[in-house]
């Protein structure tokens, strides 16, 4: 159903510093500049994409909306999480780890990016 997710930013060289540590924190490479400056990261057949608007205004987030981010391993998702959080994203919600509900055990990590992109990475337990 998805072919790629892509979001905002006003600084992208904040955002490559970003994305560059939380991405090879998942065994993923960093983000290539296409010709129209947008960082293209490509990994485990997702696309993600990070761009100023094209319409000049300055980025906003989505209110409500959350980017999940399969896991391996809660280690990974600790990882990716740590990465993160040390290359200006902030953590948010409750601290990673098991939550259950529905039915589900899921870890769970969450981070804002820096232009406030809410994250979650998610391992299935």
């Amino acid at each position: 159903m998805f072919s790629h997710m892509m979001v905002g930013s006003d600084d992208i060289e904040k955002s490559k510093a970003f994305y560059d540590a939380t991405f090879v924190a998942l065994g993923g490479k960093p983000g290539i500049v296409d010709p129209k400056g947008r960082l293209v990261y490509i990994h485990n057949g997702g696309i993600f994409l990070v761009t100023k608007p094209i319409d000049g205004e300055p980025c906003t987030h989505g209110n409500g909306m959350t980017i999940g981010l399969a896991m391996e391993s809660p280690e990974q998702a600790d990882a990716w999480h740590a990465a993160g959080a040390a290359a200006g994203g902030k953590p948010i919600e409750d601290p990673p780890g098991w939550r259950e509900g529905g039915g589900q055990r899921m870890y769970l990590a969450y981070l804002r990016d820096p232009d406030g992109n809410k994250l979650c990475a998610l391992h299935r337990g």
